[in-house]
């Protein structure tokens, strides 16, 4: 890649020049379009250019505060559907956008790096908002003192492994309501509740890929009724397969007792709650304070 190439092409006065997007979901699949004529390739992209796809001005400050700008573009079943839109496949999807001498696509600078925000359809058309790399420090960081653990299940700072034989299954659909009741079979070895605030993700089928947080786990005529909080945006199919993870209320005692993993625990049970604030001196009663640990 040679931004001094292009900036020498620039400066002739009489430039060939476009702008290309590449697009990374979250799941590995990467697109490639062109407000050019012709498609480009490049870093083995291929840049399509029947997409429609163009893009706003660009928004760009030397300070802190978010680069921002919009693409719009044609839905097309071979590039960017309603359907994956809908399903949030898209959502927070990386976004790298050059500026592309199309004569000698080596000469190419890039002009905007970051991720896609709010999309939005209909016409036959989309709108997303792309959020530069400042998006991230708009989100909360550190710790919270906190009687519940901080971390996610999971995670680095958790350090458990979910595939730790008996905190992960893979079950069968055998009912769906509503894109977020399930019965599942294959989770007889597995006690009620055991799935309770875990994970559930689709593993096969036209939902292939999503997941959602799981509500309710519950024992049903000998098969599994499990609830995820927030319907999951596309079509799930008797037959398909799922898995489901173990949940933690992020309680002391379960991550002692249900995980075996204390020695993670990034919560702080011990802190005094906020009904200490309001104690008095009192006659009635032993004023020893008592235990501060209470129910962990």
């Amino acid at each position: 890649m040679s931004a001094a190439g292009l900036h020498t092409h620039l400066a002739t006065g009489h430039t060939t020049v476009c702008r290309c997007w590449a697009i990374t979901r979250r799941d590995g699949r990467r697109f490639g379009f062109t407000d050019h004529d012709l498609p480009l390739e490049f870093d083995g992209i291929i840049f399509n250019a029947d997409t429609g796809l163009t893009a706003k001005a660009l928004a760009q400050s030397t300070g802190l505060s978010v680069d921002n700008t919009e693409a719009l573009g044609a839905l097309s079943d071979a590039s960017v559907t309603e359907a994956d839109i809908l399903a949030g496949r898209f959502d927070e999807a990386e976004v790298v956008a050059w500026l592309v001498n199309w004569a000698a696509p080596a000469e190419r600078v890039v002009q905007f790096r970051g991720s896609i925000g709010e999309v939005s359809r209909g016409s036959g058309a989309f709108t997303a908002e792309l959020r530069g790399l400042t998006e991230a420090l708009n989100k909360p960081n550190g710790r919270v003192y906190q009687k519940p653990c901080s971390a996610v299940l999971g995670d680095g700072q958790c350090g458990f492994d979910l595939e730790t034989p008996g905190y992960a299954a893979e079950a069968e659909v055998m009912q769906v309501t509503d894109a977020r009741v399930f019965q599942l079979s294959g989770l007889d070895g597995f006690a009620a509740g055991w799935f309770d605030r875990g994970r559930l993700e689709i593993s096969t089928g036209a939902a292939a890929g999503l997941s959602g947080l799981i509500k309710s786990d519950e024992a049903d005529n000998g098969l599994r009724q499990i609830a995820v909080w927030q319907e999951l945006q596309a079509e799930i199919a008797v037959g398909d397969r799922v898995r489901v993870e173990a949940g933690c209320d992020r309680r002391a005692v379960t991550c002692r007792l249900k995980f075996d993993n204390y020695l993670n625990f990034r919560g702080f049970p011990d802190i005094p709650g906020e009904d200490w604030l309001m104690s008095y001196p009192s006659q009635a009663r032993p004023n020893t304070g008592g235990s501060l640990k209470g129910d962990t």
